[in-house]
């Protein structure tokens, strides 16, 4: 899913023009990025929950050459399906 695939649903239950449909899916994105890193989570009912969980320094490889690199440590989002979706994903 990307901005536009959700820009041109609102602008189809909106009944709205593209500048502004554009612009309120990019408000929304913000709004859920800024919420992540303020609360370190956010959920949306019936869909699922998105949490930012901390990774560890660690040693890997480069694809390319083989040799060994060093990744710093950091922060990643992790979502999990809500039961209603995953129900809903099986039927």
């Amino acid at each position: 899913m990307s901005k536009a695939f959700i820009a041109a649903v609102l602008q189809d239950s909106l009944d709205c023009t593209g500048v502004a449909a554009t612009k309120t899916a990019d408000d929304l994105v913000g709004a859920i990025v800024a919420e992540l890193k303020l609360e370190g989570g956010f959920t949306l009912p019936s869909f699922g929950t998105f949490s930012v969980h901390k990774t560890k320094a660690r040693k890997a490889l480069n694809p390319r050459t083989g040799e060994p690199v060093r990744v710093k440590a950091g922060k990643t989002v992790r979502f999990k399906a809500s039961p209603n979706l995953k129900k809903t994903m099986q039927s």
